[in-house]
């Protein structure tokens, strides 16, 4: 006999959902589905196009995505009844439409805090490698062109000292700030609010109000902030024209907080020292000219990239549809449809 449960929603489900995974995760967390639920999984783990998306969102009563799943107004229109939970992986959710979800009363979780360590161990790696040129560095022992040590050959800056510009004190900017502190860096944060002071003095952090100013007087800026339509462009032509011709910019959030031409054009031209990039515009297309460029370290989307990590968010999903399915209110719920 099949058992079934009543959500808040008064949606009726059966003890065991359909739930339709849309990208490969981890085989620990992928068995652990199967003994669950009724798992669909990609096992392919190639990126599903539009209406492959509609379609598992018409078959399944909870849809796993992940960042590269852009999951719009219109597509959720289609998705039919079934539909109850939108269970995330990863802590990003820019790329799901939360009010079309609430008005489809459509639940929607994440996994907040798994990769801030793993994120932020990255984003410091990028802050110590783009100034001392280790890719530069990397790319001439690789191509057989480095002709030994000498005095002058291949200078770099030390950080220590260096004024890092902080955009974004969430989790991932303060875990930043801390390894950062440790390196004898000056942290300056710029955010939508101030930290209590307790926080600031913990980090040896200052707060500064003035986005442009942060900028201009950065050694390193590094970007912390969610994507979506004020951050849009955030580091635009006009604000990288104002950063020194020293200052280096590392991105480990999103590709679109920065104009990627603008960016380009200011390394070609030396209006300023190099970048780390993690994130790209038009994942996973990366502009050749980026990748040309002996100052400019770029990684393939690496900032969640560990085995412990990517578990740990995995337990969360499973965790977050158990609660749901059970009928009560998921830990890790970003959007009440119910509300």
């Amino acid at each position: 006999m099949t058992v079934v449960t009543e959500t808040p929603g008064q949606r009726r489900l059966p003890d065991r959902p359909q739930v339709h995974v849309t990208r490969r995760l981890l085989p620990s967390v992928e068995a652990r589905m199967r003994e669950l639920f009724d798992v669909v999984l990609n096992e392919a783990d190639r990126p599903l196009g539009r209406e492959e998306l509609i379609a598992a969102m018409r078959g399944c009563d909870v849809l796993v995505p992940t960042v590269t799943d852009r999951i719009d107004a219109a597509m959720l229109e289609q998705a039919g009844e079934r539909l109850g939970l939108i269970a995330n992986f990863g802590a990003g959710i820019e790329h799901i439409d939360l009010h079309a979800a609430r008005l489809r009363k459509i639940m929607v979780t994440n996994t907040p805090g798994v990769f801030t360590d793993d994120t932020a161990d990255l984003a410091m790696m990028l802050i110590l490698s783009v100034p001392r040129r280790l890719g530069e560095g990397s790319r001439l022992v690789r191509d057989g062109k480095w002709t030994g040590w000498a005095p002058s050959a291949m200078l770099g800056h030390c950080i220590g000292g260096k004024r890092l510009g902080i955009v974004g004190m969430g989790r991932i900017g303060q875990a930043v700030a801390h390894r950062a502190r440790a390196f004898g860096m000056d942290v300056v944060y710029h955010n939508r609010h101030r930290l209590p002071p307790s926080i600031e003095n913990m980090f040896g952090a200052s707060f500064e109000p003035d986005l442009e100013k942060l900028i201009a007087e950065a050694d390193i800026l590094s970007l912390h902030c969610p994507a979506g339509a004020d951050t849009h462009h955030l580091l635009n032509a006009a604000r990288i024209a104002e950063m020194k011709p020293s200052a280096f910019v590392i991105n480990t959030a999103r590709g679109d907080l920065i104009d990627e031409e603008a960016l380009i054009a200011a390394l070609q031209e030396g209006r300023i020292a190099g970048a780390g990039l993690d994130v790209f515009a038009r994942e996973p297309q990366v502009d050749q000219r980026l990748i040309d460029l002996p100052n400019v370290i770029t990684l393939p989307h690496l900032g969640s990239a560990t085995i412990e990590g990517r578990a740990h968010a995995g337990e969360k999903v499973v965790a977050n549809i158990r609660f749901w399915v059970d009928g009560h209110r998921p830990p890790d719920q970003v959007l009440d449809g119910w509300a």
